[in-house]
């Protein structure tokens, strides 16, 4: 269940985002909002870099770090920081995941969002099998294993790339 202050902020962001094309909701917020049990502490919005730019601009008022490339290593995006509504707003555009084989996994492709209905907000978010790889990746396992029930045939069904366990 989202949070009261992170569905005022997602109905400005959505009023906002109208005009952008590829967006997508994703994180904690995005798997709360598609019914499992995490609380969300901020909003992560994945774009391509275009649209990093585009939201960026859509949000002027409510931005507190400007859209630049930005990567620690393992993780690399064009990422800027908003506070819509008092919570943290995240954005990424054409983000890529470092892969235990040291090759970077491609961003992911925004005609595969899904809708979801949540407090009559209707939210473009990944899907679940997407998050769950991204977490596996990133090293957050506890975060991945809390997705198991919630994927289709469950978490062992999913391929792993080589190289992964």
């Amino acid at each position: 269940m989202l949070p009261k202050s992170h569905l005022a902020a997602l109905r400005v962001i959505c009023r906002l985002l109208e005009g952008v094309p590829a967006w997508a909701v994703t994180g904690s917020t995005a798997l709360a909002a598609q019914g499992v049990p995490v609380q969300p502490h901020d909003i992560d919005l994945q774009t391509d870099t275009a649209g990093a730019y585009a939201i960026q601009e859509a949000l002027t008022e409510f931005m507190v770090r400007p859209v630049a490339y930005s990567s620690t290593g393992q993780i690399r995006s064009h990422f800027g920081a908003a506070v819509v509504a008092r919570t943290p707003v995240e954005i990424m555009g054409d983000v890529e995941v470092r892969r235990p084989d040291g090759s970077w996994r491609p961003s992911p492709d925004l005609t595969s969002r899904l809708w979801v209905e949540a407090a009559g907000l209707r939210l473009p978010v990944l899907p679940l099998e997407h998050e769950y790889e991204a977490y596996r990746l990133l090293g957050r396992t506890d975060r991945a294993e809390l997705l198991g029930p919630h994927l289709v045939g469950g978490a062992s069904s999913l391929r792993r790339p080589s190289g992964e366990s």
